[in-house]
């Protein structure tokens, strides 16, 4: 079942970055679609000073998210913005340093709202 699961996200995280892609080149922004070392779908997306940043897909809240700041994600769910912020975001440069990698921890939220 577990698989089923990780297929319909890969497939749903594969169709939103072809589209975001496809949107993106007609901006001429720079952008190809590849799989990350992990197997994630991702694109790598150039900026205006040519440093590539990977935009992923997490299924779970529906975001593209390019880092870990809060400025580094924005919703699946509007495709026109979505292009609108990356574009922007690639056309200003991307922050410094490493590419932050977005993640969670479930336990700690779910401890959060305990009653």
């Amino acid at each position: 079942m577990a698989s089923s699961v990780e297929e319909r996200q890969y497939a749903y995280a594969q169709r939103a970055l072809i589209a975001l892609g496809d949107e993106l080149k007609n901006r001429d922004v720079p952008v190809a679609f590849v799989v990350a070392e992990d197997g994630r779908p991702c694109l790598e997306v150039a900026d205006v000073n040519s440093r590539v940043r990977r935009v992923f897909v997490h299924a779970g809240f529906c975001w593209f998210y390019w880092g870990d700041q809060g400025d580094e994600r924005v919703t699946c769910l509007r495709l026109a913005a979505a292009v609108e912020r990356i574009a922007q975001a690639a056309q200003d440069g991307w922050h410094d340093g490493e590419q932050g990698e977005l993640c969670f921890n479930l336990h700690q939220i779910a401890e959060a709202y305990r009653l």
